[in-house]
């Protein structure tokens, strides 16, 4: 055969492969299209319609008053400011409780964490509203825990639990503690425990192995979670609204107050879309200082080399 009809073979096969490549896409893009086109109506439609709104005045003529008053009232500023704080708050403290809890799954025997794990997953089967008021009856002056307390004299009078930040913060982090919790959990399982070992036999202490190589390689997990808290925190409207007893005003509140004694869709909307420009902006800088792609996987590639780096002069000392 010469190497003019090897050529053309070969030409031909390639030419066949693209038809080919073109085809599996035109497939795939077929049998993603019904998804994409519920997405649209679901999401980008509502979206660009609440943007459009945000643009308009009461007469219905385009305008930037909606988002001038933003700026001129300090009111809004607090409601912004609130929402960040309580949301911020909320994380950190389901990092302190969380973390903990995730490592004593992650170290139990694997046929008891199932049941251990029903707890964590428990709160999931009851509504928000339900587990919300629950708290309220817990936390108010002559609830449970302060008449437990008083029986117990941890505390002469009753404190005020309830309807103050204080109990927005221990309802807030009593539902957001599960979002934590399962993927913090997911990359401490994910952790080669060969590496923990390995530490140890190179004469690291447990508690030298635990915050030099097993934190880091949670890691992952920590940010993912505290993402996924954070920003369902933003949004949150139910517990701030009954726990704190209209002295905690977030945004979402903000924006129910304005619809129901001005019928202000504009002033709303405006409000909504700052704060989902907000979120991605908080989602914008965790990707420029955070790999999202390894926090969403759980890959623990990076900190393993940076353990190696660490750990490799010592040992060759």
């Amino acid at each position: 055969m010469s190497d003019k009809s090897i050529r053309s073979n070969n030409l031909l096969g390639a030419e066949h492969l693209r038809a080919a490549e073109r085809k599996e896409s035109a497939m795939l893009m077929a049998l993603t299209m019904p998804a994409i086109i519920v997405v649209a109506l679901v999401i980008i439609v509502p979206v660009g319609w609440l943007f459009s709104l945000s643009f308009l005045d009461g007469s219905g003529q385009l305008s930037l008053v909606n988002y001038q008053k933003m700026i001129e009232y300090k009111s809004y500023m607090r409601v912004f400011r609130t929402t960040f704080n309580v949301s911020f708050l909320t994380t950190f403290l389901c990092i302190l409780i969380g973390y903990p809890l995730a490592y004593f799954l992650s170290q139990m025997p694997r046929k008891y964490v199932g049941l251990f794990m029903l707890t964590v997953l428990l709160p999931f089967w009851t509504s928000l509203l339900v587990r919300t008021y629950a708290w309220l009856v817990m936390l108010q002056r002559n609830g449970l825990i302060n008449n437990f307390a008083i029986e117990l004299g941890i505390w002469d009078a009753p404190v005020k639990l309830a309807h103050n930040l204080n109990g927005t913060l221990i309802g807030m982090v009593h539902i957001m503690l599960p979002f934590l919790v399962l993927p913090l959990y997911a990359a401490m399982q994910r952790i080669d425990r060969n590496t923990l070992q390995a530490a140890a036999n190179l004469g690291a202490t447990p508690v030298q192995t635990f915050w030099q190589v097993f934190v880091p390689l949670s890691l992952p997990g920590v940010v993912a979670g505290s993402l996924i808290v954070f920003v369902l925190c933003l949004g949150f409207y139910v517990t701030p609204a009954v726990l704190g007893g209209g002295k905690v005003i977030m945004v979402s509140m903000q924006i129910t107050a304005i619809l129901e004694d001005q019928f202000n869709w504009g002033a709303a909307s405006a409000l909504g879309v700052v704060l989902l420009v907000a979120t991605f902006a908080v989602l914008l800088l965790a990707s420029r200082f955070l790999k999202l792609d390894s926090v969403v996987s759980g890959r623990q590639g990076d900190e393993l080399v940076k353990i190696r780096r660490e750990t490799e002069p010592d040992h060759t000392r």
